[in-house]
């Protein structure tokens, strides 16, 4: 089969490999999309040490061809989309895939999988974040309180995301910081509720002032922050009130203020087993979630992301991600069709 292999400097290569076998618990997935992610194009750069070049993919779509021992729920043929263990082999950008049956959920005939391909991670870091790290009301169990929440990218797919869910949950008002995507924004919250948007461009001291206005008056101990640099947690919690809980996206960073507590959102948890100190872990969560998301994919009340297909299958991969490096996209994903790369038989 073909896959493709990403190195710290964002060159991409294209091999043939071999059609990987599923473990107990596994699925082998047909990919027709692949999605990508901010993760593809910075962790080369810092994992494998020795600078292995790595098939990065982790947002797979395409049908089953075959399952390990122990799964129940999947057959070959099934359309599913799933979300690849990140840091493990056999990702996504091939035409074939591994995933634990857990991180795999059925998709609608009616679903594309040009829209399942911008799934998985970004939605299901949201879901952690949102419901596992700050601890906030579940889609099926809405609040009827006033909740102020402060999501910061609210154009990247983990901040839409976090909006989509937010609004199943009754979640409001929304104060969304937003820029170039503010457009897009503007579909997807509901200002008859005080969701409002606020443009990080304007600056940080408006931003910081915005915020608090947003909130009228009220104490924000919440925030979710789905960009985590350039300032934007600076900016957030210097609006927050104690206690809060501020939830950042990115490994390593902190922000310091008596009584705001640092949460970290990372979707690959999903793939560890329970610990002692928690019965009900991400993996349980994640399992139950991503069904969450194929009932509302087939109901019509939850929906992927925006998208642009680019060209060339993975060889279009390389360009892609030097596109995310530079900043180049706003509001929507990068996906690859596996079928248009030279040499694949498969087209969908």
């Amino acid at each position: 089969m073909k896959e493709a292999f990403i190195d710290k400097h964002l060159a991409v290569t294209i091999r043939d490999t071999e059609i990987p076998i599923p473990d107990a618990n596994q699925v082998l997935i047909r990919v027709v999309v692949s999605g990508s992610n901010p993760k593809d194009w910075k962790m080369p750069a810092h994992w494998p040490a020795d600078g292995t070049p790595t098939n990065q993919g982790d947002d797979i779509a395409g049908y089953v061809e075959a399952v390990g021992d122990g799964v129940v729920g999947f057959r070959k043929g099934d359309k599913v989309a799933a979300f690849h263990q990140v840091m493990m082999p056999h990702g996504s950008w091939a035409e074939y895939a591994i995933a634990n049956s857990h991180a795999t959920f059925h998709l609608p005939e009616e679903t594309s999988f040009e829209e399942a391909a911008t799934i998985p991670l970004a939605a299901m870091t949201a879901a952690l974040g949102l419901y596992q790290q700050l601890n906030l009301p579940l889609p099926w169990n809405p609040t009827n309180e006033s909740i102020p929440l402060v999501i910061y990218g609210g154009a990247t797919a983990v901040g839409a995301f976090a909006i989509k869910f937010a609004q199943l949950s009754n979640i409001h008002p929304l104060i969304v910081v937003a820029g170039r995507g503010r457009a897009f924004v503007e579909t997807i919250i509901n200002s008859d509720k005080g969701d409002v948007i606020i443009d990080y461009r304007d600056g940080d001291e408006a931003v910081r002032e915005n915020i608090k206005a947003a909130a009228g008056n009220k104490p924000i101990h919440y925030a979710f922050d789905a960009v985590s640099e350039k300032g934007s947690y600076e900016n957030i919690g210097e609006t927050m009130t104690a206690p809060g809980q501020l939830l950042l996206v990115l490994p390593g960073v902190q922000y310091k203020k008596d009584g705001i507590v640092n949460r970290l959102a990372i979707a690959g948890s999903i793939h560890f087993p329970p610990t002692e100190e928690k019965t009900i872990s991400e993996m349980e969560f994640g399992a139950a979630f991503l069904q969450l998301m194929g009932r509302g994919l087939s109901q019509g009340w939850f929906s992927g992301h925006p998208f642009e297909v680019r060209p060339g299958g993975l060889a279009g991969i390389q360009d892609a991600m030097s596109d995310l490096r530079d900043g180049k996209v706003s509001a929507l994903k990068y996906v690859f069709r596996i079928g248009e790369t030279v040499g694949v038989e498969h087209e969908s």
